[in-house]
């Protein structure tokens, strides 16, 4: 069974960006584009792929990805309205209309939505990109977490989880570590 995985940068006090959605305060090396480049090509927005030399680069982990509009507005801001034109997209909104044949819009019930990506016979893992309500709404179908964590403190901004108080034990299963301070971890849900 495929499985829903989080793959998501996170400041030391838990945001996954500032008051705005800005990114930028997170402090990437060239040692971890690097890595995130050849570890999980296929969440490198198809807009950039080209300037750093991943146009025909296959997908490694996911063929599917799940945004919010949060996520999706950023692209949408900048006229672009499929962003991740080398995966499978979905939107999970109620306020937006997309007119994109690529990118499909899911009104409501994001549950049932992975639940029936998962249940799909074939393919790869399912991208969960954000953002904060999204995760909270879809916390019972994570399976795995793939956790960036960069050694700043935003202050404030928007939750990696935006929602009620919901215990959810996760184990970690590997590490790895960069010359900016960052750390990934990954996190695989406990049984």
């Amino acid at each position: 069974m495929r499985k829903l995985v989080y793959y998501v940068g996170v400041s030391l006090d838990g945001y996954i960006a500032g008051p705005g959605g800005e990114i930028d305060f997170y402090p990437v090396s060239d040692q971890m584009a690097a890595w995130i480049n050849a570890r999980y090509p296929e969440v490198v927005p198809t807009h950039i792929r080209a300037h750093v030399g991943l146009t025909d680069a296959p997908n490694r982990a996911f063929d599917t990805l799940v945004m919010g509009r949060g996520t999706y507005q950023p692209a949408l801001d900048v006229s672009i309205t499929s962003p991740y034109a080398h995966l499978r997209q979905y939107v999970v909104s109620s306020t937006l209309t997309i007119d994109d044949p690529a990118v499909e819009l899911v009104p409501g019930d994001p549950i049932g939505l992975v639940r029936r990506l998962k249940a799909e016979d074939t393919g790869m893992d399912v991208y969960l990109a954000g953002g904060g309500n999204l995760a909270a709404a879809l916390l019972p179908e994570i399976d795995e977490i793939v956790l960036k964590r960069y050694p700043v403190v935003a202050g404030a901004g928007v939750p990696m989880f935006a929602g009620g108080f919901q215990p959810t034990l996760f184990t970690p299963t590997h590490h790895e570590s960069f010359d900016n301070g960052a750390q990934v971890t990954w996190l695989t849900r406990a049984e």
